[in-house]
């Protein structure tokens, strides 16, 4: 039977540890709260311990402590030569990507969970067929209200989901060209950016907000041929209408199913440590996004 290391145990880390299970995968738990490892122990973990330098030697290992441990959680781990599946995103510091890229480019994989949605992987799909003709623009918005992270920022948090939704429809993370963080008194929690690779690749626009009342997700593809839509992160099948359909015409649905990304996303893991082909988001994925990150910061004045 596989066995997985898991660094953390908190509101995140139980669900992976609860999908983890289901996916016949023995656990041990690294987590520093006593409470928590009774908590583990009591749904199955094999084995705990209070830090990850107290994991027993495993098939590989998942980190989902908060963002400014990750980096050093990783470094931990690198030594044991085994495979290590990282939450999004890689790090928050961007000199300590490329530090952990460059010693374990082959070994680090970061769970960027919407790659693996079904209606973003069908987004993609219908990009690389060219049923959306050339394709001209990317919208995204990942609205709500609050920010459940006390270590890092919204921007940290919501915009790494928009940049891999971005990697994964359009294949490539265009460069950051414009940025605008919200009022001063919420700058961290809200950001308009624009993605594009000169004047004639698609423009991407993404909106975040931790300050917005009503949750929004959507993400929309838009070509010379026609558009299509993921319209809430939770639907079960994308939207699709051709550039000569008339006004009130009704949007073609295409069915995707209901899977749900966390499972898909340890299902490939679990697979690729059995010999399987390797998850999505590489390291050097995940370094891209990091940077695109600092650069979209930088540009919107923010620390």
């Amino acid at each position: 039977m596989t066995t997985i290391g898991l660094v953390g145990y908190g509101r995140w880390g139980k669900l992976i540890f609860r999908d983890l299970r289901a996916l016949g995968v023995d656990v041990h738990v690294a987590v520093p709260s006593e409470a928590c490892r009774a908590a583990a122990a009591a749904a199955g973990a094999v084995g705990t311990c209070a830090a990850a330098e107290g994991l027993p030697p495993c098939e590989g290992y998942v980190v989902a402590t908060p963002t400014v441990l990750h980096a050093g959680t990783v470094a931990c781990l690198l030594p044991r030569g085994r495979p290590i599946f990282v939450e999004k995103p890689l790090t928050n510091d961007v000199v300590a990507a490329r530090r952990l890229v460059a010693e374990g480019r082959d070994l680090i994989f970061v769970m960027d969970k919407w790659r693996y949605h079904p209606g973003i992987v069908e987004l993609g799909r219908l990009v690389r067929s060219g049923a959306l003709g050339e394709i001209v623009s990317l919208r995204s918005f990942r609205l709500g209200w609050g920010n459940p992270h006390h270590d890092v920022d919204a921007i940290w948090i919501l915009l790494p989901h928009d940049l891999a939704i971005t990697l994964e429809v359009l294949g490539h993370l265009p460069e950051p060209a414009f940025a605008m963080a919200g009022p001063a008194c919420h700058a961290s929690g809200e950001l308009f950016a624009v993605l594009r690779d000169g004047e004639a690749g698609p423009r991407v626009t993404l909106e975040i907000s931790e300050r917005h009342p009503a949750t929004r997700r959507a993400v929309t593809v838009t070509g010379r041929l026609g558009a299509a839509q993921l319209a809430d992160s939770y639907d079960d099948r994308v939207l699709m209408m051709a550039a000569n359909d008339p006004p009130g015409a009704k949007p073609r649905e295409i069915p995707v199913g209901k899977d749900m990304p966390l499972f898909l996303e340890l299902e490939a893991f679990v697979r690729y440590l059995a010999g399987g082909t390797a998850p999505k988001s590489s390291a050097s994925d995940a370094l891209t996004i990091v940077e695109r990150i600092d650069a979209i910061r930088r540009i919107a004045g923010l620390a």
